[in-house]
């Protein structure tokens, strides 16, 4: 009588996991008793690893303390770039409201606009932007300042460029003064953003980056209207955590991920931070400040190459930074940092492309994504953590 063989029985889960890890931790002896460099290198592994393994944890734990807030988009608008883009600006900022339905604005007030010549102001455009929003329900972040947002950053007026900074810093608090007194009040006045991205010294065409100047500028602020809440922000470029004097109200960062490398690759190169790496810093600035971060500035416009106007560039290689899928892809990604607040940076070419070059996916794109957003705001979609 043959006995009937026993086969062999699978190996359970619990009983692998013990033997993999023997065996790990019998290869991690073996290597770490070879030299002092296999010594070095896995101190570096595994220092890389926890580093990795706390930022990831502090993005995870504060995208959960936010999970039940929605999600604010909204968009930077600027007159003078819609006409550069020989759009009617009246016509695109009307669309924004009431087409993509936007409800929160990021609108500038340039010195050299605004204050032409010294003690002579014009506010008219800004104050139409400001009943626009009012019409519409939409709540403004007012840009304040020497350094707002596009080209050349710095917008001092020619009539105070040649001052000492003593004196234009000065003069620069009394246009401040006049712009604060002028909207504090306005219904649709809803937070400040001072200095756009002050200490970004590489880009832009500015005299002064100095801490101390920010600090003055940010208690004046105060003193005029301690009601609103006022932001400072930063490139995306720019690493460590808001600790320092001056202290704001909500701190702001720029995202941006495609843009063209005019130094070294000449090519299109794509920022390599994941999306939880936003989250992290907004973490960790919780954590040392007791603060909030939004993204104040979300690449959604091409950037062209060598630094040529967008107007000058084919539309097959704006594409190449930014078309429909990319545009919504950006979306998507802004919503996976788990900060609730993002302005997108770029509806004026969006409007442009629509009406100047016959080409309504980009701005169709947009359509659906604030309303996208609206939706799981509204819990209609897949939940978003």
């Amino acid at each position: 009588m043959v006995k009937p063989s026993k086969k062999k029985q699978p190996m359970g889960f619990t009983s692998v996991i013990p033997k993999m890890l023997s065996r790990v931790w019998n290869g991690f002896k073996h290597y770490w008793q070879h030299s002092w460099w296999h010594k070095f290198l896995i101190s570096i592994v595994l220092l890389i690893t926890l580093v990795i393994g706390i930022a990831y944890g502090i993005s995870r734990w504060y995208m959960w303390t936010q999970s039940d807030k929605p999600v604010q988009m909204g968009a930077s608008f600027i007159p003078d770039y819609a006409r550069s883009l020989s759009v009617d600006p009246k016509d695109t900022l009307q669309a924004m409201l009431t087409d993509l339905d936007i409800k929160h604005l990021r609108l500038v007030g340039y010195w050299d606009k605004l204050e032409p010549s010294p003690g002579k102001y014009d506010f008219s455009e800004l104050d139409w932007q400001f009943a626009m929003a009012n019409q519409h329900d939409a709540k403004v972040s007012l840009t304040l300042g020497l350094r707002q947002p596009r080209w050349p950053e710095c917008h001092m007026p020619n009539w105070a460029k040649d001052e000492p900074k003593d004196v234009w810093s000065s003069q620069l608090k009394d246009f401040m003064r006049q712009v604060i007194n002028r909207y504090k009040d306005n219904p649709a006045l809803d937070t400040y953003q001072l200095e756009n991205e002050f200490f970004l010294s590489v880009f832009g065409d500015c005299p002064d980056f100095s801490r101390d100047r920010l600090i003055d500028e940010r208690n004046f602020v105060k003193s005029l209207d301690p009601d609103h809440t006022l932001i400072i922000t930063r490139s995306n470029n720019a690493w460590g955590f808001p600790v320092g004097e001056p202290q704001a109200d909500l701190y702001g960062v720029s995202v941006y991920k495609r843009v063209w490398d005019i130094t070294l690759t000449k090519r299109y190169v794509e920022y390599p931070f994941p999306a939880w790496f936003y989250g992290f810093l907004g973490g960790g600035g919780k954590l040392l400040t007791g603060k909030d971060l939004f993204i104040h500035e979300l690449q959604a416009e091409p950037w062209p190459p060598n630094g040529q106007n967008i107007i000058d560039t084919p539309l097959e290689e704006q594409s190449k930074s930014l078309d429909a899928k990319r545009l919504a892809d950006r979306f998507e990604y802004g919503r996976a940092t788990g900060l609730k607040k993002i302005d997108l940076w770029g509806a004026e070419y969006w409007y442009y492309r629509k009406v100047v070059l016959g080409d309504d996916s980009v701005w169709n794109t947009a359509k659906q994504q604030y309303e996208l957003t609206k939706e799981e705001n509204a819990g209609k979609t897949r939940p978003m953590f």
